[in-house]
């Protein structure tokens, strides 16, 4: 056995090998290198299947019983079932068993659907055919037998099967062109580069000749990157090595495109796929309402161990007579006797356990998980977030977070593509501080169609002609744009004639390239094609002029420009560079810069996009060291990005300055509206841009972000150069905290006039400093400051932002110690780090790719649908799962203190007061389906007020709903109904004869009485707290109780022969034929509902909430709400007269036919409006001023 054998049998053996390499070597359709060139050394990697499943057949059960025992509430029950098992208990195993298996089998079966639906899209893949080149012909396979080191063949429109090499294509200059939509989004279509020295192979045959291996990095998921190496064997001389980039490799899931056919080489195959590594689940994010739950649920767990340990002690208390522990019908066996106290007292602390297991809700959480799951159609159903031109509408990725919609206070917002429609247009260009308008200015001369344009004088002069000219052949030659003949292409394209040719589309990823090549088209310079490695332009003169495409220096975020190198047809090097003006000018030697600086801040201030150009010519020994720097760097294996970019440093620099371009980016439609209304709602608005700050401060005028009142504080690098940054923060924070302490979310909406608006711009680079500790500590914390200035701060712009430091931006104020919710929403791959930090990412079906919607919790088509999603969608999940939440605590503490008192009666013997029915199937069927339909459908406000009236927003803000205030109330109401069932039917009918026979009832009927009040009034409750009544909700409220009524009567009308006790038999149907029973029950019900409506009476009138005020006005206008008058006119003016007195509302009125709903029996309460009126102490001081700014709500 030879050396390579042993180590093959080693490494198949010897699990985990390759993790300890960095690279793998793939041998290129299996061939070993020839002999004595290196040792074959052929690696074990996984086959071509997908596995998007979670379970298989046989792990299904106890993988899923594992996980959903692993949430507390499931595993406590589990404990109090097996209890039940095992000891003695009151209660029979079946009435916790039960639910638990109901609430374990719905969700069972919920997740085994869903992974049935995975296991037939991963069989749909995994089979799909593929072909490949096998001993010179080719041979179709089933795509999961795929292995690394296959060669591939792909035909047009055909999707890659893994990640491959491409080696050759039908194409003469060795390209292809891909689609990576299903990656990315990016519909555009991309160009991918045969190695150079495999371009020629052009059949089957002669690619089975090839021999070759690559070397490159093990798997990694960034869709961007790839670092490796081929090394190609001819005539068993040295092999020769060319370097792999991302543009060799094709990932698995694009298409491709105007290409008849490639040849490529698997290499990474299966779940080690770039889009593979890219299915793992993003890190769980928890809802502030999840968190009370959790919260909530341990208090009730400390009550619920109270109330077992009291009444143990009691029980111990009560048997410490001899006479009541042994009474003469009940002595002790020997045994029982002696058997030890502890042992005893801990048994019956674990029975009653089980007795009063029932105030911990085990259906709360299925009924709040498909509340969650169901809600939110509602989002992906809303037809005014439908987008016409995309065809598409509002995506949730998941569901966890409804909620959450309706708590945000910070909204952090991309700029370009979010705010703005990233779709560009040329405006102008300034050459040498000459400046061309197209259509309006060209070499001097006023053309047609510009009368109305502001005419500069930018006659270049006699010398100014060739400068001119090598500006725009740079703009022509500078980019990564491709020609396409005109058919359906997708992407950002412009139409172009090629000398009367078929009409041509200029298709690029970037819309900023497209928008200058198509300005250049206006100017006079028309860029034609790239062929054969030669960029072709046509000139004014009509004349064809052919450059040589020798390197292309690729634009990345964090150098910001980009660079080609050119030969022209003269033989002279031209490297021509184009990007931001803070990366081109600090590298220019010469050019008229001021002039050119000057230009650049002027459009920058008109919200213009801009971009400088530069050049410079390289002598043939500067070209041949800058083509051995970059080969250098590009053949490295190991940091090869951080050698190209020390490479890119050397090579762009010694500019002369050539000019600089600007592009208009439109304001999204409604964009403005947006922010204004989210303003109002009380939020915080944060724009993060990769910018210049001109630019994105004039975007940030345009969108009402600063109005022209705002006070502009500016907290950049050019201000820090001046005086330190201490002393700058200082005098910030002087400045913002001299006209108030600090900015509440009640007094913020920028509409109070009483304060002074502030507005923060800040820039990455003095962003980093603030972050970075401070080494002086006599200097402070910085960060702290920064806050405390941006608290106050109606808005803030964060501009020349780096992708991670918008990340680090919102985990700042995430981590500030208000703890405020934070939503994040943009549109590009640089957005994608601070959607997954905030609490709430929302990402834009953009032009920049669909990384952002790909990754974020919901994506929307437009940035205007933003407005909904919060003010309306997130208002109303809000106060559904709100009073989901209160409301299971409240009837399930209605139905257990009655047993918890029930003990005193019947000495502490864990009697329970209910039939094992009613405790299995009160949570399940009796009161589950009215909240979960209420908490689906419940509109307390309707949706058009909510959009008009964003300051309803602020009634909801910080988790209000679910303050222990409430919750405190919430349980104090549900122990007082609790008292009221049990004294009240105590009392009633204590030594009454209640039949008309004179039987008494029993214990049994008495507890069958508690539990027919407390069914009726849990339910009715509820009732009474609906404002949005449709005939579903009628059907589920009225059939819940006719369900409930019916299944009495049967359970207790029927001997069943599968029970071993019948103590139910007709004592439901003798309690319905006392006449006190009934009497009873109404009383009971009426009495345990009075407190609550009383309370909400009183509260309305004398302190009512935005929300109670609007839905007051609403009742009294009966519906017919002027569209344009604003909220805070009807109420001031609805309540008064000019004489002072309260108008009465006329009976003539009638509602209107328009009415999307009624309200329950004046479910407001408001009963009394001529008695109270509306009092001037209103629970929320600020409506007094809320409405007093500009914008939708003006008074007409």
């Amino acid at each position: 056995m030879d050396c390579s054998a042993l180590r093959s049998l080693i490494s198949r053996y010897c699990a985990g090998e390759e993790n300890w390499v960095d690279n793998r070597t793939v041998y290129i359709g299996h061939k070993e290198p020839p002999p004595g060139a290196e040792a074959y050394i052929p690696q074990r990697y996984p086959d071509n299947r997908i596995v998007s499943s979670k379970y298989t057949f046989w792990n299904f059960v106890p993988k899923n019983l594992f996980e959903q025992f692993r949430r507390i509430a499931n595993f406590y029950f589990l404990i109090i079932f097996l209890v039940q098992l095992i000891i003695d208990t009151p209660t029979s195993p079946i009435t916790s068993g039960l639910p638990l298996f109901f609430v374990i089998t719905v969700t069972a079966i919920k997740q085994g659907y869903e992974d049935w639906l995975r296991h037939k899209a991963d069989n749909a893949i995994n089979q799909c055919p593929v072909h490949i080149v096998q001993h010179g012909k080719v041979v179709r396979k089933q795509s999961r037998k795929l292995r690394v080191g296959d060669i591939v063949l792909v035909k047009e429109d055909e999707t890659f099967p893994c990640d491959l090499i491409f080696l050759t294509s039908s194409r003469d200059d060795g390209t292809c062109f891909v689609t990576t939509a299903s990656l990315d989004g990016e519909s555009s279509h991309k160009t991918y580069y045969a190695v150079q020295d495999t371009k020629a192979f052009n059949t089957e045959k002669e690619v089975d000749t090839l021999r070759a291996t690559i070397e490159c990095e093990q798997p990694q998921p960034d869709l961007y990157k790839f670092v490796g190496r081929i090394n190609i064997y001819q005539h068993r001389d040295e092999p020769i090595a060319r370097p792999l980039g991302s543009e060799n490799l094709l990932l698995r899931g694009a298409t491709l495109k105007n290409t008849e056919y490639i040849y490529a080489v698997a290499i990474y195959t299966g779940m080690e796929t770039k889009m593979a590594l890219n299915y793992q689940s993003k890190s769980q994010k928890r809802s502030a309402v999840e968190k009370s739950m959790n919260a909530f649920l341990i208090v009730y767990l400390c009550i619920l161990i109270s109330k077992a340990l009291i009444n143990t002690v009691l029980k111990y208390v009560w048997q410490s007579d001899p006479n009541r522990d042994e009474p003469w019908y009940n002595e002790k066996t020997e045994s029982e006797r002696q058997r030890n106290l502890f042992l005893r007292a801990f048994t019956d602390f674990l029975a009653f356990m089980v007795l009063f297991n029932y105030i911990i809700p085990v259906s709360m959480y299925v009924t709040v998980e498909m509340q969650k799951f169901l809600g939110s159609y509602f989002i992906t159903w809303d037809d005014e977030m439908f987008d016409e031109e995309l065809g598409e509408g509002a995506l949730v990725n998941t569901s966890d977070l409804n909620e959450e919609l309706g708590q945000v206070e910070y909204v952090f917002t991309d700029k370009t593509g979010t705010l703005t429609e990233n779709n560009m247009e040329f405006i102008e260009c300034c050459v040498d501080g000459h400046v061309y308008i197209p259509h309006a200015i060209c070499n001097g001369q006023i053309l047609q169609g510009s009368s109305s344009i502001d005419m500069i004088d930018s006659s270049p002069g006699s010398g100014g002609k060739d400068r001119e000219e090598l500006f725009f052949r740079a703009l022509c030659l500078c980019h990564t744009v491709q020609v396409k003949e005109e058919e359906s292409v997708d992407g950002n394209k412009k139409g172009l004639q090629q000398c009367g040719k078929s009409s041509s589309v200029y298709i690029s990823s970037s819309p900023d390239e497209v928008a200058l090549v198509e300005g250049m088209k206006r100017l006079g310079f028309t860029y034609l094609r790239l062929k054969d490695s030669y960029m072709e332009i046509l000139n004014r003169e009509d004349e064809i002029e052919r450059f040589e495409l020798l390197e292309v220096l690729n634009f990345d975020s964090v150098r910001r420009r980009m660079s080609v190198i050119v030969r022209s047809s003269k033989g002279e090097h031209y490297l021509f560079c184009k990007g931001a003006d803070s990366s081109i000018f600090p590298r220019v030697l010469s050019g008229k810069v001021d002039q050119v600086r000057a230009r650049v801040e002027h459009n920058a201030v008109e919200g213009l996009r801009t971009l400088c150009v530069a050049y410079k010519v390289l002598s043939l020994e500067e070209y041949e060291e800058v083509c051995r720097m970059l080969n250098s760097a590009k053949l490295a294996l190991q940091d090869r990005d951080k050698k190209l970019a020390e490479a890119y440093d050397a090579i762009e620099k010694d500019f002369v300055l050539l000019g600089a371009t600007a592009v208009e980016d439109r304001l999204q439609d409604k964009a403005a509206d947006t922010i204004e209304s989210l303003h109002k709602a009380g939020m915080k608005v944060w724009v993060l841009t990769g910018d210049k700050m001109e630019t994105a401060a004039a975007t940030c005028y345009a969108s009402k972000l600063f109005r022209r009142s705002t006070q502009i504080l500016e907290l950049t690098t050019k201000r820090t150069e001046e005086q330190s940054l201490h002393d700058v923060l200082f005098d910030l924070s002087k400045t913002v905290l001299r006209n108030h302490g600090s900015l509440t979310r009640d007094t913020f909406s920028g509409l109070s006039q009483d304060f002074q608006d502030y507005g923060l711009i800040i820039d990455g680079a003095t962003l980093s400093s603030v972050m970075k500790p401070a080494e002086d500590s006599s200097s402070g914390n910085y960060k702290e400051i920064f806050l405390e200035i941006c608290r106050n701060c109606s808005a803030v712009l964060c501009c020349r932002m780096a992708p991670l430091q918008k990340a680090q931006i919102v985990k700042l104020i995430k981590a500030s110690k208000e703890h405020p919710i934070t939503l994040a929403i943009g549109d590009g791959a640089n957005d994608v780090s601070m959607i997954l930090e905030a609490h709430v990412g929302i990402g834009i079906m953009g032009k920049e790719g669909r990384q952002a919607a790909r990754n974020s919790d919901y994506a929307i088509p437009k940035f205007k649908h933003l407005k909904k999603m919060l003010l309306v969608h997130g208002h109303y999940y809000y106060i559904r799962i709100a009073e989901l939440v209160q409301y299971f605590f409240y009837k399930n503490v209605c139905f257990i203190f009655p047993q918890f008192l029930y003990q005193f009666f019947c000495g502490f013997s864990q009697q329970p007061l209910y039939d094992t029915a009613y405790l299995t199937l009160y949570n399940i069927s009796f009161t589950s389906l009215p909240i979960l339909l209420y908490s689906l459908i419940e509109q307390h406000v309707n949706m058009d007020i909510l959009k008009r009236d964003p300051s309803l927003y602020r009634d909801i803000a910080k988790n209000s709903l679910l303050r222990w205030r409430i919750f405190i109330y919430w349980t104090f109401l549900g122990v007082f109904d609790a008292m009221v069932f049990f004294f009240g039917a105590y009392f009633l009918f204590d030594n009454t004869t209640l039949t008309s026979n004179g039987q008494m009832f029993g214990n049994w009927t008495f507890g069958t009485l508690v539990f027919t009040v407390l069914v009726f009034t849990v339910t009715l409750k509820l009732a009474l707290d609906t404002h949005y009544w449709t005939w579903i909700n009628h059907f589920v409220i009225w059939g819940s109780l006719l369900f409930y009524v019916i299944f009495s009567l049967l359970w207790g009308g029927i001997i069943w022969p599968f029970l071993n006790y019948q103590r139910m038999y007709y004592v439901f149907m003798q309690m319905l034929s006392s006449g006190p029973a009934w009497l009873g029950i109404i009383l009971l019900i009426t009495v345990s509902l009075l407190p609550d409506v009383l309370k909400k009476v009183i509260c309305r009138q004398l302190w009512p909430t935005t929300t109670e005020q609007i839905q007051n006005a609403e009742k009294l206008y009966k519906g017919n709400l002027s569209e344009f008058t604003p909220l805070s006119s009807r109420q001031a003016s609805k309540y008064k007269r000019s004489d002072g007195r309260n108008p009465h509302p006329r009976r003539s009125e009638h509602p209107s036919k328009k009415m999307m709903y009624t309200h329950w029996g004046g479910g407001d309460y408001c009963t009394f409006n001529s008695f109270f009126g509306f009092a001037d102490n209103s629970r929320n001081s600020r409506a007094s001023y809320s409405y007093s700014g500009s914008g939708l709500e003006t008074s007409v």
